[in-house]
């Protein structure tokens, strides 16, 4: 295969991986975005006197008090968000597959390692500010929460305004250490059951719908359990003003406080979620 002609498979690669991303991250968020947004109001709660005593009473009373509109509040970004998230997710890893790896459609324990740490890294770039606009809105659901911002973007404008660009970036750390280890995680339980389900002396592409399917949820639930406190972390850090200027390692004392109470109520909704959505 000449040069050219390896950087035109190499171009149309790409394309595909970014259209696939775009879709699938624009149809994803219309289906998790409510229980996002459960998932956001357990973690932001005071341990101490907590709003909600689980997933299904967040549900109902955040749909008793605002209606379908409060959990889907602040969809918008997220919903733009998630097409440039996923668009760099397999982007970034299909370039970084073309790279590194000697046969990209067989990779080595290590090279899937490499491509899911620099996929973590890229997507995490793209990720915090939409995240943290995401989770500004949602948890002005919150029983008795001040109504503090109208829509995404007098989050933006409030947030340069008071706190310059580097806020948009708060939590960042807290981000990129749940989406490498999670990236890592999902691309390698991809790559496994796909390996597991593709027929003797075929490929990948002999797979049907339902493997696909069972490949995809596999990944997704290993991708939040791969270290879900980084989460917690990073929604106190994007919504408590006394956390939101202190970096990952200064909110571990709030993780002995809370750690048992939103990890398994959190983990447990996200991973029904992700089987879902993936």
């Amino acid at each position: 295969m000449s040069h050219e002609t390896a950087q035109k498979s190499l171009f149309l690669e790409t394309l595909k991986n970014f259209i696939a991303g775009t879709t699938s991250g624009f149809s994803g968020k219309l289906v998790e975005y409510p229980f996002d947004t459960v998932k956001v109001l357990l973690q932001t709660q005071d341990p101490a006197k907590p709003s909600y005593t689980g997933s299904i009473h967040c549900f109902f009373t955040t749909w008793r008090n605002h209606g379908i509109r409060g959990l889907y509040r602040g969809l918008l970004t997220p919903l733009l968000g998630s097409a440039m998230e996923n668009a760099a997710l397999f982007t970034s890893y299909g370039w970084i597959k073309s790279t590194v790896a000697a046969n990209p459609n067989k990779l080595s324990f290590f090279e899937l390692v490499l491509c899911g740490i620099g996929t973590g890294v890229s997507v995490g770039f793209v990720l915090t500010p939409v995240e943290l606009v995401k989770c500004r809105l949602q948890v002005q659901q919150s029983v008795g929460a001040q109504q503090r911002y109208r829509n995404p973007m007098d989050v933006i404008t409030q947030t340069l305004k008071s706190e310059g660009i580097i806020g948009m970036y708060r939590g960042h750390t807290s981000t990129l250490a749940r989406e490498i280890p999670g990236n890592v995680a999902w691309f390698g339980m991809y790559d496994l059951v796909c390996t597991l389900l593709t027929p003797k002396g075929g490929s990948k592409n002999d797979i049907n719908t339902l493997g696909h399917m069972l490949a995809g949820a596999s990944a997704g639930v290993s991708y939040w359990s791969a270290f879900f406190p980084a989460d917690v972390a990073k929604s106190k850090i994007q919504t408590d003003p006394a956390l939101s200027t202190e970096p990952l390692w200064r909110v571990s004392e709030y993780f002995v406080v809370s750690f048992v109470f939103v990890f398994f109520l959190c983990l447990t909704l996200t991973s029904l979620c992700a089987a879902q959505v993936e």
